[in-house]
């Protein structure tokens, strides 16, 4: 007996009717998108997945298509709403209806997107990255730096031929007050996929010759908000927190603020807003030099005029204090004289002393004033004669007396 049997076709035809029965109406679906690509002919098709919150593993995947109609008016309505790029890994809430083909399989034919969820998605992405970077003690570093007064050696982040690049540039260098600005370009992509790595790029050549500057701007301005993910990256925010630099952003959005900007030593909306904060502290310093200026000039004025008036009290009192200076002056010199004269004469009367006793004690020590007491010197040969034992028998000796000198033979 053969066996009852239907064909494939007939398979899916009943598989077909009996979803479009269990599901006549469309159904909203929470979903992450996947293998994102439209084709030509201008439909989107892509992948519907749901991974596991824990193990991060896919345990749902459903094909999906937006066709070319719905998909011309639900992809820029999408990105001007949540300010991103409609791509691969965005948490969704489609409104899908639920199809079964007989040739192409089971597949979601997307009707709508709310644009919602997804903001509510990435702005917990966000509060996610900056929970890291504070648990990490680094969310506020950058923040913390204090920005030089005279900030102007700035190192630039940005594509070369960034319309944002050229205005910051020249609204910097065409400043009202003349303030010189030193400024050099680190190329960087700053679209796409490659965005976060780039700028990283950027800052590591920058680091190498961090003591040439005094700030960082990065610069995006213009091209689409959609590209704006790249910001909310968790490596290029800690990368930029951490950086011995203050960092200036100007990536020209103004709704929305990414990690990036979070992070920052200071915020601004467009490249331009970036020359205007840089140009205004500059002028803040100026006014401060300018006050101190005032200032010092205004304390010098105060000086010279009490210096002035202490001046002409003095000159009008001069003659007077002069004429009393010269009186004590003149007594001091008196009184110095006298004890110049008074301690002059004791010196030479105490040398005088001296002398006189010098010259008694020669006189008394003389020869002559031995001979005049009586006493006799005998010399032989010229020499005196101190003890009889120098005499021989026939020695002659002279004696000298205090009158004249004799002669004298020794005969024993």
């Amino acid at each position: 007996m053969t066996a009852e049997f239907i064909s494939l076709s007939q398979l899916n035809s009943l598989i077909s009717n009996e979803i479009r029965n269990i599901f006549e109406e469309p159904c909203w679906v929470m979903a992450e998108t996947s293998d994102v690509r439209e084709n030509a002919s201008g439909h989107c098709y892509l992948e519907f997945i749901e991974k596991d919150p824990i193990s991060n593993a896919t345990i749902a995947k459903s094909r999906a298509y937006i066709w070319a109609k719905t998909w011309m008016a639900i992809k820029p309505y999408f990105e001007m709403q949540t300010g991103r790029k409609f791509a691969s890994g965005l948490k969704i809430l489609a409104r899908v209806y639920v199809e079964f083909h007989p040739l192409y399989g089971f597949g979601l034919n997307v009707c709508d997107i709310d644009p919602n969820y997804t903001l509510g998605d990435l702005q917990a992405q966000r509060m996610k990255i900056l929970k890291q970077l504070e648990d990490e003690g680094v969310l506020n570093l950058n923040k913390e730096l204090e920005m030089p007064e005279t900030a102007n050696r700035i190192a630039v982040i940005s594509s070369p031929t960034a319309a944002g690049y050229e205005d910051f540039l020249r609204h910097l260098n065409e400043n009202a007050g003349g303030f010189v600005f030193y400024t050099r370009l680190f190329p960087a992509v700053m679209q796409g996929e490659q965005t976060s790595q780039s700028i990283i790029a950027a800052l590591d050549k920058i680091f190498i010759h961090r003591d040439l500057f005094d700030a960082v701007v990065i610069i995006r301005g213009g091209g689409s908000t959609s590209d704006l993910a790249s910001f909310d990256d968790y490596e290029l925010a800690a990368n930029c927190a951490q950086f011995p630099l203050p960092i200036i952003t100007g990536i020209g959005h103004e709704r929305d603020d990414t990690v990036l900007d979070f992070v920052a030593h200071f915020r601004a909306k467009t490249p331009t807003a970036a020359a205007d904060f840089l140009i205004e502290r500059l002028e803040e310093t100026a006014a401060l030099l300018l006050d101190c200026q005032n200032d010092i000039a205004e304390g010098s004025r105060r000086i010279l005029e009490t210096a002035s008036a202490a001046l002409f009290t003095m000159t009008s009192r001069l003659p007077l204090q002069a004429g009393y200076l010269i009186e004590n002056r003149q007594t001091e010199i008196a009184n110095f004289r006298q004890k110049i004269e008074s301690a002059v004469s004791r010196f030479l009367g105490n040398k005088q002393l001296i002398i006189n006793e010098k010259e008694a004690f020669f006189r008394l020590s003389s020869p002559d004033y031995l001979l005049a007491r009586g006493y006799s010197i005998t010399t032989k040969n010229g020499k005196t004669v101190r003890s009889a034992r120098e005499l021989r028998e026939g020695d002659i000796i002279e004696t000298r007396l205090a009158d004249g000198k004799t002669e004298s033979r020794v005969i024993a």
